[in-house]
């Protein structure tokens, strides 16, 4: 059985993933270098309020504030529901208008793990002929990106975005120093890596400002650059661990192509 950390020793991992002192955390949270001390000690207890206050000052996901309120003695106070919970059916109203309305792109709804909640019907097309164990839930869109079995074979710029991924992956971890994420990261870390792009600077296929998803298809290369989405004002902690990857076509040829392939699927529809 796995006991669950002391307050204090919470808030100083925390602090150091943070790069702060102690000094710095007093100072944030407007109390004494000296109360910070016994709070960190166990010499002091702290109180609710005080509890969100440093989860705050520390810039803690809603997970780990109820973890370092439950570690002070405290009930959580940011629930998790599903998705599908009748609790969130507006922002689940949100996730499937976003994904509908940017078809014929590919858009996809993942949560803190980057395990695949929902996706269009233009994302599950290109994640199609990828290898059954990585279709099996719950999918993981990084590891299906970049797998050897999965869309890895059929990235043109693999070298660029592996490296993307696994810094962004790395990100993610410092964030949140979930041991899950570095399961994941130590894994697609493993996996075979291309020789790196010589002569190319990073972006070069969309102006330098952006490295693109460049994909081959029976129809050529496909070019894609991706914005995210959070739910900036989430109370609940699955809603603030969601995120929306939506993919635009970055050249006239791709956004030529997804039309076809979307109207396609269309006269399928009605066909049926």
């Amino acid at each position: 059985m796995t006991s669950t950390p002391a307050f204090g020793d919470l808030v100083r991992d925390w602090r150091a993933r943070r790069r702060m002192t102690q000094m710095d955390l007093a100072l944030e949270a407007d109390i004494s270098p000296r109360h910070m001390s016994f709070l960190e000690t166990g010499r002091s207890r702290p109180s609710r309020e005080m509890v969100l206050r440093l989860a705050e000052r520390l810039e803690l996901p809603l997970r780990d504030r109820n973890h370092l309120l439950t570690a002070a003695g405290f009930a959580a106070v940011f629930p998790q529901r599903a998705l599908d919970d009748p609790g969130l059916a507006a922002a689940r109203r949100a996730v499937d208008l976003i994904l509908a309305g940017h078809e014929p792109h590919p858009a996809l709804a993942v949560d803190r793990g980057w395990n695949l909640l929902a996706a269009n019907s233009a994302a599950l097309a290109l994640m199609g002929g990828l290898a059954p164990e990585l279709l099996t839930p719950p999918v993981n869109v990084l590891r299906a990106s970049l797998h050897p079995g999965g869309l890895a074979s059929r990235i043109l710029n693999l070298s660029e975005w592996r490296a993307h991924v696994l810094e962004r992956l790395r990100l993610d971890l410092a964030i949140t120093a979930d041991p899950k994420l570095a399961e994941l990261l130590a894994e697609l870390s493993a996996y075979p890596a291309p020789p790196a792009a010589v002569g190319r600077a990073h972006g070069a296929d969309y102006g330098g400002v952006a490295i693109p998803m460049r994909l081959a298809s029976d129809q050529g290369p496909l070019s894609f650059i991706s914005t995210t989405t959070l739910f900036g004002t989430a109370v609940d902690v699955t809603l603030s661990e969601l995120i929306l990857e939506t993919f635009f076509a970055a050249d006239e040829h791709t956004a030529k192509v997804m039309g076809e392939m979307a109207a396609a699927r269309a006269a399928r529809s009605a066909a049926a």
